[in-house]
């Protein structure tokens, strides 16, 4: 089974309208990939055709959780990333968070510190 080739659904935290960050490029890579993604933000807005949400929205089939917002912003979220229980949980560039790590861990989520553009182009996604 070639796990490469399998659609991984997405959640996007820290999502952003702007063009130069990188949350909006990583939304423009994943739907070009074909990933279903969900995105979640500070402010609603749109990416190509994903919403982004402010809300926590109630997802089921999250395979991963790519975070876009720094250790401190995180932890209002960690309950809500735990209770999707995730396969993985990549920690981008500026994301790493020890606290979240450990926690994800427990729950047997794999994680990674990665950078989730680099993984797609590389086929390592």
């Amino acid at each position: 089974m070639d796990s490469k080739k399998m659609a991984k659904k997405t959640l996007v935290l820290g999502a952003s309208e702007n063009p130069s960050r990188y949350s909006h490029l990583a939304i423009k890579k994943l739907s070009a990939y074909n990933h279903p993604v969900v995105a979640i933000g500070r402010k609603e807005g749109k990416v190509g055709s994903v919403p982004i949400h402010k809300e926590m929205a109630s997802e089921s089939g999250i395979d991963t959780v790519t975070l876009y917002m720094n250790p401190t912003h995180q932890q209002e979220y960690y309950d809500y990333i735990l209770s999707l229980n995730p396969k993985r949980i990549i920690f981008n560039p500026g994301t790493e968070n020890e606290e979240l790590m450990n926690l994800a861990e427990k729950q047997n989520i794999e994680t990674v510190l990665g950078c989730t553009l680099v993984m797609l182009s590389m086929g390592e996604y």
